[in-house]
């Protein structure tokens, strides 16, 4: 049961602070062919977005004696009229839980009047309780690490996922629960997601279930990898892509996985400030257009430089079925060919952070769809939570499909 939120929730005022990775760019509508971007049958006319509204919330507000932070996945309940949010803490703050907002249709100006949380549900384990975290870890269950949530509208659950727990042997994992949080169940992976303790094959660590998203008929759910199987090739570069991610549909009904394509992440874009510092890029969100064609939200990072954002557009037909690909290489599979949609440097935003969370919200007034993101700050007071409307206006050879 929904109880009163007890928030400490205000309007800010943009921080004066600025990491040196604040991206900065030219507002306005956007057609972009990017550099360096592999498709084989690029598309002539990508979608378009142009910024409507941007908002943040204080670091660390507090939510109903809960500290929110960690966004990483975000969906919108067309029935209530709200966000539902999921953070990425592993129980260390508060157990796994999510939010509930109302952002009512953000204005276009500088900075918008943030969502409005609304309630905190706290996602149960297997038999009820709250997920345990890591120092009162329980054997023969995994301590989540949340990334991505859905509404399945026509059952009104959640769909949400976990990277897993690889160092305590547990791969990452698709899960569905109730809107109160109770735990309904979990579906099987392919073997190919199971911890090898030998680190030969399988998942990497903290690399792995990071989208999710429903196909409009609600029969099928879509699974992005961040980067690639171990089996399947390294982790990008600055100087070369990473191995192909495999995008898993799993058929809801039956609870098995039935397709799988693959997707091969950009190299690094960015070169970090000092040379061999950090820097990687993977896919941080996907999200369907319609039955076919998907979004796919690249992010990269670099010490030094800062975020870089970058949407593709993929038609998931194109690609050819590697469920029963052992292991990716050349020529033994076609990926998805890739068609720029936008750099998000280039939409007027005060500056990039780790975006990881990507819905349509409601429609605008003139019919056209709004697309909502939202950032991860990594509880880290350097960072924001971030939350951007945008306009989405489709390819003109596609706006009346379904």
């Amino acid at each position: 049961m929904r109880q009163p939120v007890k928030s400490s929730f205000s309007p800010p005022a943009l921080p004066r602070r600025r990491l040196l990775a604040a991206g900065a760019g030219a507002a306005g509508l956007l057609t972009l062919g990017l550099a360096g971007c592999r498709s084989a049958t690029p598309n002539p006319n990508p979608g378009q977005l142009r910024r409507i509204a941007e908002a943040r919330w204080p670091h660390r507000l507090l939510i109903e004696g809960t500290t929110a932070g960690g966004l990483s996945g975000i969906d919108y309940d067309p029935v209530r009229g709200e966000y539902l949010l999921i953070s990425d803490d592993r129980s260390d703050l508060a157990p796994v839980r999510l939010y509930t907002a109302r952002w009512p249709q953000p204005q276009a100006q500088a900075q918008a009047t943030p969502p409005e949380p609304t309630g905190v549900v706290q996602l149960q384990r297997p038999g009820g309780g709250p997920w345990p975290n890591r120092r009162h870890a329980v054997d023969g269950l995994p301590v989540p690490d949340p990334e991505a949530l859905r509404l399945r509208p026509a059952t009104n659950t959640l769909l949400w996922t976990s990277e897993g727990d690889v160092a305590r042997g547990f791969g990452p994992a698709l899960y569905e629960s109730a809107r109160d949080g109770r735990f309904l169940r979990e579906f099987t992976m392919p073997a190919m997601f199971q911890v090898d303790p030998a680190q030969r094959r399988g998942p990497r660590d903290n690399l792995s279930f990071e989208g999710v998203t429903l196909t409009p008929d609600g029969r099928f759910a879509w699974l992005g990898m961040e980067n690639a199987l171990i089996q399947d090739g390294p982790e990008p570069t600055t100087g070369a892509p990473g191995g192909p991610c495999r995008f898993t549909r799993i058929d809801l009904e039956t609870g098995q996985a039935d397709r799988q394509i693959a997707y091969v992440p950009d190299a690094i874009p960015l070169r970090p400030l000092i040379p061999g510092s950090y820097a990687d890029n993977g896919v941080s969100e996907i999200l369907m257009l319609d039955a076919d064609r998907m979004l796919v939200l690249e992010r990269a990072y670099a010490t030094g430089k800062g975020n870089s954002l970058r949407l593709y557009e993929i038609d998931t037909r194109a690609a050819s079925d590697v469920l029963a690909v052992d292991a990716l290489a050349p020529g033994n599979h076609r990926p998805a060919a890739k068609t720029p949609v936008a750099d998000f440097a280039a939409l007027g935003l005060s500056r990039l952070d780790n975006t990881e969370g990507m819905c349509w919200g409601p429609p605008l007034p003139d019919g056209k769809r709004m697309l909502v993101v939202v950032s991860d700050d990594n509880f880290n007071p350097l960072q924001v939570t971030q939350f951007v409307a945008f306009e989405y206006t489709d390819r003109p050879d596609r706006a009346a499909r379904p």
